[in-house]
């Protein structure tokens, strides 16, 4: 029986494998792996270049900026004569159905650039009347008429036939660079202007409700805007402090993982207890305000009596949100006491991996800045499909389309010609009707094909990023496993493990990291297609349609999860071994396998007490932040900021601050992933004797109570 390369003679399938004792790390002399998949990989990315070089010379961002109006000129181009009109306007907003409908610019009346809203309500037939007495009357409303008509005398009927200007104008404000009614609700009642009613232009008077009908979910959307000014107020005064809250948990997390060196098991005690005393702590206050506000006045209304408001001390004067927030806190707490006593003993396992992932990484300190260079690499990616996406979104002419309010139009919806619609028999078989515009496209085969090219856009971006981060896991390992298997830690390291690492990735394993992304990709892409279809079929009334639907997206759900486990794996036994991604996968499956409850205790319970350090240092940073941003700290508090939301900037530092603990700490999670796998192949290939040693270091092997007697069965009770 021949020796394979890789250092061991393999046993059958499933069985443990009989190893080469001589092995010493991951091995350095490879071949690639995967080829034709990596050829496939280049072939891909050359062709991404080339639909991206193809999407910039047919696509124009500026359809997405600008809005378009009826002829389809951008409003507030520089060079064009709309360039001091960079507003929307809508002839007759009471034709438009929704907002999708004016925001999709499918409204059926004309669409004009301004370079202001109405600030008035007025009518064609009032101001007609009025100019003869004051000139003023017209100089305002032609600007919201066609450009070039100037004729105050024309019949009214001929004017709002050819609709040279509007039948009425009604007080608006800008959103979304378009002129939507300036609703304003006063002690209950809906308002524009102190109006509850106005002259449609045809002599009748209608409510403003009918405004409000016609542009339905527009207030809410213009009070989401008024949110959102105040929250970039917040942001802007506050900016400073963020960043300091930012750095003060990098610092933090960087200390606690080199902390982790010489004290994990204490600190991670210390964690633990820690967690649980301020989830203490949390119950008895919200059991505090739960019975100090049971006996006032309104504190026993309901959240959903109040709805959503955008001042959250709102509910906080409420007994039934602090009800809710004691009950949480007290089932987070039970269910971290119950994980505590009955895996204590896991838990001692996993603060020795930890232990000595922290050395690992003491020893390699540049790997806890690997994530830079992936967090940059996913920035590429992103800003590459999404100027993509634009691009071929913006690609094509402009294309018009007939829009009727009359139900029974055939015309409805087919395309036209501006210049000669007015000529048509459309316009005589259906009164009323517009040829607007309606969207960017065209009749080739390039623009009939935009929504398959975005679909492609989708797919290869889903790859690329996939493949960065097997890029990073892959050189991660490789690092890791180089310390594992040092017998004399860290002298036989060897020298830049991370940079060897990340060469013999992808000098050697591109192919591999691609095909372990692409399957991820294809089940991801298929989620998103699952998801849009659920999204399409929200109305839909078949019980069964919805149900499949349901059982699709949870079966997706599981076999991406078990893709991304399985990939992880994989590729550790790729940066080892060298061997292709079936391979790999194939034995990290069954080394897995025999190992199947270490996996399921040990590996969890580290990511267990990982989480509870992010919650940690993201919960001391957050609540460092909450004390300075409500002026609760008297040395500094001439220093904050004025703000109208405390908690916009309290929330962005407590996600930032989990978010690059969380980027420290995987760094460290794969490196205990790493040092898992390999001391299942080190209790596999080796039996402690002095010609088989073990690599594992002694305290980790006292833990795990593994004797040195050659054939002996190690247990984890």
């Amino acid at each position: 029986m021949t020796r394979p390369k890789g250092g061991y003679y393999k046993a059958e399938l499933g069985e443990p494998h009989k190893f080469d004792p001589t092995f010493r790390g991951p091995v350095h002399h490879r071949g690639c792996t995967d080829v034709l998949c990596c050829v496939i990989f280049v072939i891909v990315i050359l062709g991404y270049i080339v639909l991206g070089t193809v999407a910039w010379m047919h696509g124009d961002p500026r359809k997405v900026v600008y809005p378009t109006d009826s002829y389809g000129q951008f409003c507030g181009q520089q060079g064009t004569p709309n360039a001091n009109k960079a507003i929307l306007f809508y002839f007759n907003i009471l034709q438009c159905a929704n907002p999708t409908v004016l925001i999709n610019l499918q409204c059926p009346t004309t669409q004009l650039c301004v370079s202001k809203c109405p600030d008035r309500f007025a009518t064609y037939i009032d101001m007609q009347y009025n100019y003869r007495r004051n000139k003023s009357y017209w100089e305002y409303y032609k600007q919201f008429c066609k450009p070039g008509f100037n004729n105050p005398d024309k019949p009214v009927s001929q004017v709002l036939r050819d609709e040279d200007c509007p039948s009425m104008i009604v007080p608006s404000r800008p959103f979304l660079q378009r002129c939507f009614p300036d609703f304003i609700t006063r002690n209950g009642i809906l308002t524009v202007a102190n109006q509850t009613s106005f002259k449609d232009g045809h002599g009748k008077i209608r409510s403003v409700v009918d405004l409000r009908d016609a542009a339905n979910g527009i207030t809410s959307l213009l009070d989401a805007k008024e949110v959102g000014i105040k929250i970039f107020e917040d942001y802007a005064s506050s900016w400073f402090w963020i960043l300091i809250g930012l750095v003060i948990s990098m610092l933090i997390s960087l200390i606690f993982i080199l902390l982790l060196r010489f004290t994990a098991g204490f600190l991670f005690w210390m964690v633990i207890f820690g967690v649980i005393a301020a989830l203490g702590y949390g119950i008895w206050h919200c059991y505090w305000e739960y019975s100090s506000l049971k006996g006032k006045p309104d504190s026993d209304i309901t959240i959903s009596d109040i709805g959503f408001q955008t001042d959250f001390r709102v509910y906080l004067q409420l007994s039934q949100t602090w009800l809710i927030f004691m009950i949480s806190l007290a089932v987070i707490e039970a269910i971290i006491i119950l994980v505590l006593i009955f895996l204590r003993n896991r838990v001692r396992i996993a603060i020795a991996l930890l232990k000595e992932g922290s050395k690992a990484i003491g020893c390699i300190m540049s790997t806890l800045f690997y994530p830079i260079i992936t967090f940059l690499l996913l920035a590429i990616c992103i800003a590459y499909w999404a100027v993509t996406a634009v691009f071929l979104a913006s690609s094509g002419d402009a294309v018009y389309k007939v829009m009727s309010t009359l139900p029974n139009c055939k015309y409805t919806n087919l395309t036209c010609d501006p210049e000669t619609f007015s000529q048509s028999n459309v316009t005589k078989l259906c009164p009323g009707s517009q040829c607007t515009f309606a969207f960017y496209g065209g009749e080739s085969l390039y623009h009939r094909y935009i929504f398959v090219l975005q679909l492609c856009n989708l797919l290869v971006f889903l790859w690329l990023v996939n493949f960065t981060i097997a890029l990073g896991q892959c050189t991660l390992a490789g690092a890791f496993a180089s310390y594992y298997w040092a017998l004399r830690k860290p002298a036989d390291i060897p020298p830049c493990p991370l940079a060897s690492s990340f060469g013999r990735a992808l000098r050697y394993h591109t192919g591999s990291l691609a095909f372990g992304a692409l399957i991820l990709s294809i089940v991801q892409f298929i989620r998103i297609i699952l998801e849009y279809l659920d999204h399409k079929l929200k109305g839909a009334h078949n019980a069964f349609t919805r149900f499949l639907l349901c059982c699709l997206k949870c079966c997706f759900w599981c076999l991406e999860h078990f893709i991304k486990f399985m990939n992880r794996n994989a590729y550790i036994m790729i940066s080892i071994y060298g061997k292709n991604f079936c391979a790999s996968a194939r034995d990290a499956f069954f080394l897995l396998m025999r190992n199947v409850m270490r996996v399921a205790v040990l590996d969890k319970v580290t990511d267990f007490l990982l989480f509870l350090g992010k919650l940690l240092i993201s919960g001391s940073v957050g609540v460092l932040a909450f004390f300075f941003f409500t002026r609760q700290i008297p040395v500094i508090q001439e220093e904050v900021p004025s703000l109208n939301y405390y908690w916009v900037p309290l929330l962005t530092v407590i996600f930032g601050s989990y978010m690059i603990a969380h980027g420290f700490f995987n760094v460290y999670a794969m490196c205990v992933d790493t040092l898992f796998l390999c001391f299942c192949e080190d209790l596999e290939r080796n039996d402690g004797s002095p010609s088989k040693p073990y690599n594992m270091p002694p305290g980790l092997h006292r833990i795990l109570d593994k004797t040195d007697q050659a054939g002996k069965k190690y247990s984890v009770s």
